[in-house]
């Protein structure tokens, strides 16, 4: 006879909470990230890091957005964010604002922009 099972979780919220440690949402430097915000490490992981932790260090190597690190890691954002608010208030990883192209003083880049264009209307 076999060992009763125990139920899984499907929704994952029960891994959620042993990833985050229970809090819910970002708190301190983390509040004011937004889909758009971008990340870079600034240091490697180090032994003994959890494994999200991990992760989100070596990809962000170079500037990744909150978003993309999202659909990487396969978290939800206030998830991903609890994980960064770690990270940042640790000074492993460093948050910049992304700059609209009306702030930099110049609008879009027509050219680019036709080219996109061009390459769609091709499929």
């Amino acid at each position: 006879m076999s060992a009763p099972r125990r139920p899984t979780d499907p929704s994952g919220l029960e891994r959620y909470y042993v990833l985050t440690g229970g809090r819910s949402g970002p708190g301190g430097s983390a509040s004011s990230l937004d889909v758009a915000t971008l990340i870079v490490s600034r240091t490697a992981p180090v032994p003994g890091m959890q494994h999200e932790h991990e992760e989100i260090l070596r990809r962000c190597r170079d500037p990744l957005s909150v978003a993309e690190l999202g659909a990487h890691l396969g978290l939800p954002f206030n998830i991903l964010a609890v994980l960064l608010s770690d990270l940042l208030d640790a000074g492993r990883v460093e948050a910049r604002d992304p700059i609209p192209a009306h702030d930099a003083g110049r609008g879009p880049d027509l050219a680019l922009l036709e080219e996109v264009l061009s390459g769609l209307q091709r499929l």
